[in-house]
């Protein structure tokens, strides 16, 4: 069996899957199934003003190269998720966790084109509030830890690896801080997302960033 090729563009994503696994490509890739609800919700995505693009193998918008909302077909529906939806409004009450521990991201689950159709004015409007998020310039908080702000590099970092987001929750708040006051003083996204990469071995650790 040949190796999966990951998607370029969102049109090959629909036509071929996310090539994370043997399956893309096939019949039996789980992004087939849900070809059309998510045909549905990119196109109302594409009203707005958020730039399409692939991220780990699957749909993702920006707003000035900040990842707003992502696209995702899973085994039982699909998923539209905002990366900063804990800080949104839910005024539909359609907003759900990703997963049980999930701190900011919030997802809308799809099982059907209907039911897209008929939340097409709600979501253009939720689209239109996590813009807004970013253009605000607000870093992002965790009111449950009473920390400093998480940089976005860091949260897209936990998005990526789900163990470095496990192994830094597991620090104490103590160490949990150091690390947020470090990242957060570079001034440049690339300077931080640097700085993340090099501190990940002590985070898993258990270390604090200037612990040897």
């Amino acid at each position: 069996m040949s190796k999966p090729v990951k998607p370029s563009n969102v049109d090959e994503y629909l036509k071929a899957g996310c090539g994370r696994c043997a399956l893309g490509g096939t019949p039996d890739c789980k992004v087939h199934p849900w070809a059309e609800v998510l045909r549905s919700l990119r196109a109302i995505v594409l009203q707005t003003e958020l730039v399409e693009v692939i991220k780990w193998g699957a749909p993702c918008y920006t707003y000035a190269n900040k990842n707003v909302l992502m696209l995702g077909a899973l085994k039982e529906s699909v998923v539209l998720s905002f990366f900063r939806g804990s800080e949104m409004k839910d005024t539909a009450a359609i907003l759900d966790l990703p997963g049980e521990n999930t701190r900011f991201a919030r997802c809308i689950r799809f099982k059907n084109t209907e039911s897209v159709a008929s939340l097409e004015e709600a979501l253009l409007g939720y689209v239109a509030q996590a813009i807004e998020i970013e253009k605000s310039g607000k870093a992002v908080s965790d009111p449950k830890l009473g920390q400093p702000a998480y940089p976005q590099e860091l949260i897209e970092a936990f998005e990526q690896n789900a163990d470095f987001k496990a192994a830094f929750a597991a620090l104490t708040p103590g160490r949990q801080r150091g690390y947020l006051l470090y990242f957060t003083s570079a001034k440049q996204s690339k300077t931080k997302a640097a700085r993340i990469e090099k501190c990940m071995p002590k985070v898993f650790s258990g270390k604090g960033w200037n612990e040897r």
